[in-house]
């Protein structure tokens, strides 16, 4: 089992960048559904204000004006395509999901055009969708949900698998437009958060033993965050929260009074990131996987995985840094090695 995890665990090899990596290039394809966007600040190395460059933080820009940012084929298909070229890029050391369409994240499945497709198809569409929130899940830089306006079903689940969530709130007409509104609300609809059986094509029993099954959605993601009771009770009513709401419960990390400009919530998670960006990355990834991996077996197990975790750890450039800085008694300067 250790030989196992330890080969699972092992970091990738750098690649080579994206090409495009400028905001104003990646928002000019206006045509695209995802866009990425890597933001970039001036050099200064030898500074103790290069913490404050945003260098190393990548946003993902959902834009389907059109269907309120809905998860459909071509949506998914993109925004997998993106983090198959991000998950590599080690000059991302912060991954923030983003609306560009004001007063929604993301609205869930597009049902509309669902209906369009054959009970195959549906199954086959069902099980990208949840490969996308699980490669979501298993980024390997922390990803943060900046959630300005309605993020139901699907589209809480995609925030579900993010690391960190952060929604912008508020009262009254003025600020309703573009405050959190999240919920598992499928049962509303006749169906249930995050499963795939009903319409997958495949008898009952092959389904549950079906890998995308196993890694399911809001039925597995939210009572792991929220715990077993509040999460049935959520599911069971698909009530809907507020971002104030949301927070009480711990289903997000921060509520944020909303701005005029709708965008509160992205707002705070650029600063949340700033503050994970200096941080030693190779430290903050094997941290992320120990956690997550950890909390999903037993103790013993979790504090075998956090050792595999450490021991990657000791030979980086980084571990050193930080040591000769904490000696030197001067900021520390991570470069990821």
């Amino acid at each position: 089992m250790l030989r196992a995890l330890t080969s699972a665990l092992r970091l990738p090899s750098p690649r080579r960048p994206l090409e495009a990596r400028g905001c104003a290039a990646n928002l000019a394809a206006a045509n695209r559904e995802i866009q990425v966007c890597a933001l970039a600040g001036p050099d200064q190395a030898g500074s103790p204000k290069a913490v404050l460059s945003p260098a190393g933080i990548t946003e993902i820009l959902m834009n389907r004006p059109s269907a309120r940012n809905a998860l459909g084929n071509v949506f998914v298909s993109e925004l997998l395509e993106a983090l198959a070229q991000l998950r590599e890029d080690r000059q991302v050391r912060v991954l923030i999901f983003r609306s560009g369409v004001k007063g929604v994240f993301c609205a869930g499945a597009d049902l509309k055009e669902r209906e369009q497709m054959s009970e195959a198809e549906v199954g086959v569409f069902v099980q990208r969708l949840r490969g996308l929130m699980n490669e979501i899940a298993a980024f390997p830089a922390p990803t943060i949900a900046a959630m300005d306006g309605f993020a139901l079903g699907g589209g809480l689940e995609l925030a579900l698998a993010c690391d960190l969530r952060v929604a912008g709130t508020g009262h009254g007409e003025r600020w309703a437009a573009s405050s959190a509104v999240m919920g598992l609300t499928e049962t509303t609809r006749g169906l249930l958060p995050g499963a795939a059986w009903a319409f997958s094509g495949l008898p009952l029993p092959m389904q549950i033993h079906h890998p995308y099954s196993i890694l399911a959605g809001g039925t597995q993601r939210l009572p792991r965050c929220l715990g077993v009771a509040l999460a049935k009770e959520l599911i069971f009513t698909g009530r809907r929260l507020s971002g104030a709401q949301a927070q009480a419960l711990g289903l997000v990390n921060h509520a944020v009074a909303q701005n005029e400009e709708g965008n509160a919530a992205y707002h705070r998670a650029r600063a949340l990131a700033q503050e994970i960006l200096p941080q030693a990355p190779i430290a903050v990834r094997l941290g992320k996987v120990a956690i997550d991996r950890g909390t999903e077996v037993d103790i013993a197990s979790g504090m075998a995985i956090e050792g595999i975790c450490y021991a990657q750890n000791i030979p980086t450039r980084d571990r050193l840094e930080g040591m000769a800085a904490f000696r030197e008694k001067r900021p520390p300067r991570f470069v990821g090695e």
